[in-house]
């Protein structure tokens, strides 16, 4: 805003003394005055970054975390990855202890099963995700054979970037997040650690009529009939629901689906689907409110559903170039398509995997100098996927 320099200033601040009096370079006021000059120009300079700084699409990360603070956002901490480990002989217990692969380190936290425990990285972030293999004991441990990370449970998360979080700075402006709405979800659940993106479906259950869950006479005749005959869980269980039913209690509204992908954009475990589904609605206590959803929602927390893409096709090489060198670009270029679409998933009612698509990827890696005839799956068609589907990359042949 202030693009003032130097010479600009020295010159008005001159031009405002009488010219009786020697303004040239070396004299006693132009010496005096040049000085000054310099101090106003570089004061002008902290002025510019002053004003950069009070806006949130120009502000540098620290004084955009305080804008973030007045709209009550902080950046999202970088989260631990924990992991599958495997242990034998499988009776020995390994809780508390601690592990590392190369100069990370790991702490055993849960047993899932005999020889299986949770293990969680010491070292924040996505560094956590990369190690795979054996580990070596920190401290001695009486009778371990062998221990090793076998899957990623959660995926650890780095701090948030710079970007994102102005991203979410300016969507505060747009969209309110509020008691339950689309915002409001998509706000808490991608705050959790280890999810990344999530597709809300409200009344997800909606097809189900709500006159069609009263029971009816003949209904009624089965259950007077059998429910004095059943194991009293069962029993206790049967009753609840007839009676919620028959006095009309039962309802779909209020019924929310959350599906979701990790934060490394893949399909989750079944250990974080039940970790954000405790977070957001626990189970035992559907629609009560103890979780982060509102008091009569009952949410469903999901994976997506991936679908394995294979991909066939026909290629030129350039000389001195063949599918033995260049598989593996060919595989990452297709992996970073399918990626790219997952990225996009929840702001999509669908995906399309295009075959226009993959052949622009290929033919851009040096050495291809023609593709043609590609299919997906077996079909030469695009592939329309369902609402919940995402891509999987499975292969490449030729």
């Amino acid at each position: 805003m202030y693009n003032v320099t130097y010479n600009e200033i020295l010159e008005r601040m001159l031009s405002r003394v009488s010219d009786k009096f020697d303004k040239r370079e070396g004299s006693v006021i132009f010496d005096t005055h040049s000085p000054t000059a310099l101090e106003l120009e570089i004061l002008y300079v902290e002025l510019n970054t002053l004003i950069a700084e009070a806006y949130g699409d120009t502000a540098s990360r620290e004084f955009l975390i305080k804008r973030c603070k007045e709209r009550g956002i902080t950046p999202y901490e970088a989260t631990h990855a924990v992991l599958k480990g495997e242990f034998t002989p499988p009776n020995i217990d390994v809780t508390g202890k601690r592990f590392n692969i190369g100069s990370i380190n790991f702490i055993v936290t849960e047993k899932i099963t005999d020889g299986e425990y949770q293990v969680q990285c010491e070292t924040p972030g996505i560094v956590g995700n990369q190690q795979m293999g054996t580990m070596i004991p920190i401290d001695y441990i009486e009778g371990l054979e062998t221990a090793e990370l076998t899957e990623i449970l959660i995926p650890g998360e780095d701090e948030e970037e710079t970007e994102d979080l102005r991203t979410r700075y300016f969507d505060s402006f747009n969209e309110r997040a509020f008691g339950g709405n689309v915002h409001d979800y998509l706000e808490k659940t991608n705050a959790i650690p280890g999810v990344g993106i999530t597709k809300v479906t409200r009344v997800w259950n909606g097809d189900i009529r709500p006159a069609d869950m009263i029971p009816n006479e003949i209904v009624d005749e089965w259950y007077r009939g059998i429910i004095n005959t059943l194991n009293p869980t069962v029993k206790a269980w049967l009753e609840i629901v007839y009676s919620v039913a028959a006095a009309k209690k039962l309802t779909v509204g209020g019924t929310v689906l959350l599906t979701i992908l990790n934060s490394e954009y893949g399909i989750p475990t079944d250990e974080l689907i039940q970790t954000v589904q405790t977070t957001i609605d626990p189970e035992q206590n559907a629609g009560e409110g103890y979780g982060i959803a509102p008091i009569g929602h009952i949410v469903t927390v999901k994976k997506a559903d991936a679908v394995i893409i294979d991909i066939k096709t026909n290629i030129t090489f350039d000389v001195g170039y063949g599918w033995n060198n260049l598989q593996s670009y060919i595989d990452e270029a297709i992996q970073t398509y399918l990626l790219q679409l997952r990225k996009s998933w929840t702001d999509n009612p669908y995906l399309v995997v295009r075959v226009s698509q993959i052949e622009t990827r290929i033919l851009s890696i040096p050495g291809i100098v023609d593709i043609w005839n590609t299919q997906i799956n077996g079909k030469s068609d695009n592939l329309t996927l369902g609402k919940y589907e995402v891509p999987v990359y499975g292969s490449t042949s030729a």
